[in-house]
């Protein structure tokens, strides 16, 4: 198994394809590749029509699936609002790969059908595969997409990210083949003999303590610990330092506990969500997720700082427990990372490969990032998600 990423930033498409193609043909050791994952950025958008049938012609033996992105990652470089193109390409010996897609109309009641599922992939519900998704955030429900791969596919990894770039529907492009379509979804499915690991930086930092939630209704958090929310967040205001106290003013989020019973909760144990508001008529806290009576939660904070430590602790620790670097990674981040979060480009990137090593690594920003939480896949926000994949 060889993975290898390549960028360009020509601003003519086909001059672009040309340089990827070549990059990738000569670190391939002119091996045909078997899989591309193309990432194209916003300001190609007058030529992608024809990226589909250019990048088919340049790889005619691989199955490639990708999208547009408010910006990419490739060769170790996040290029954001310029013109660019970024590839990862990879030759699978002993591996799986089937390329799907699906349509609005198709997904409309059939997001969890294991039927519609395996007919698509071609991958059946019990096999251990890799499922890397590119919805279209204006036409595909992706929280639904997303319930759906967990439902049918128990033991398969689901990662991916939404497509960018555009500001209403049909403004995005999804890749499929020779194929260029602007809604729906397109997938791969991987399986065989190859692992592939997550890391899921959420960003945040959890403050106070965790708590039950005692009385809700859906979204709406009614009670916690037999308090209003109110009450509880007054309480935890007045407890935390100057800097946080600013933060919990536009800043605050709900941390789920996703594998509960445990006496304590570390790092990673927690999916978070955003806090909408309060309701008017009953000063419920509105959650961004739905809830259920005795559900463990805790508070969380996000800035800048607290993202950059949060990535930083989440890739020590995979590093700690992997003595060899991986093969290759994608990396899929949101829009409201980069350089717009830190104030200088390649941060995520340049941490990952100072943690793993100068491995192959592409990627792109995303309207909605697609990683597992305690073996769980849901669609994040403000996250960067990272699949790293492994030889066996």
């Amino acid at each position: 198994m060889k993975w290898v990423s390549a960028i360009s930033e020509a601003d003519d498409l086909r001059c672009a394809v040309e340089e990827v193609r070549e990059a990738t043909h000569v670190a391939l050791d002119s091996y045909p590749a078997d899989l591309v994952l193309a990432f194209v950025s916003a300001t190609h958008r007058q030529t992608w029509d024809v990226l589909p049938k250019l990048l088919h012609e340049a790889f005619p033996a691989a199955e490639i699936v990708g999208c547009s992105g408010g910006g990419t990652i490739g060769s170790g470089q996040e290029v954001e609002d310029r013109p660019s193109l970024a590839l990862m390409s990879a030759t699978l010996p002993d591996i799986s790969v089937r390329r799907f897609v699906a349509d609005p109309r198709e997904l409309s009641d059939r997001y969890a059908e294991t039927d519609f599922w395996e007919e698509r992939t071609g991958v059946t519900s019990l096999d251990t595969a890799t499922m890397i998704i590119f919805p279209d955030p204006f036409s595909c429900d992706a929280e639904s997409l997303v319930h759906g791969l967990n439902a049918a596919y128990p033991r398969a990894t689901v990662v991916g990210g939404l497509a960018s770039g555009g500001q209403q529907a049909g403004d995005n492009v999804l890749i499929s083949g020779g194929e260029a379509r602007s809604s729906g979804v397109v997938g791969l499915a991987l399986s065989g003999s190859f692992a592939v690991d997550t890391i899921v930086a959420q960003g945040c930092r959890p403050i106070g303590n965790p708590m039950f939630v005692t009385s809700c209704d859906g979204h709406l958090l009614f009670e916690i610990d037999g308090q209003r929310p109110t009450e509880v967040l007054n309480e935890l205001f007045t407890s935390l330092p100057e800097r946080d106290q600013d933060l919990l003013r536009y800043s605050l989020f709900l941390g789920l506990v996703m594998e509960e019973g445990c006496t304590q909760y570390n790092h990673g144990d927690f999916l978070v969500r955003n806090v909408l508001g309060l309701d008017s008529d009953t000063n419920a806290l509105i959650v961004g997720a739905e809830l259920r009576q005795g559900q463990v939660i805790q508070f969380h904070l996000r800035d800048e700082q607290t993202s950059r430590d949060d990535l930083q602790q989440m890739l020590d620790s995979y590093s700690a427990s992997h003595s060899t670097p991986p093969d290759g990674a994608v990396l899929f981040s949101c829009l409201g990372r980069g350089k717009h979060l830190y104030g200088i480009s390649n941060h995520d990137s340049t941490a990952l490969l100072n943690a793993v090593g100068k491995i192959p690594l592409a990627g792109f920003f995303c309207n909605g990032e697609i990683g597992p939480v305690q073996g769980v896949s849901f669609v994040h926000g403000y996250t960067s998600v990272v699949a790293l994949f492994r030889s066996l």
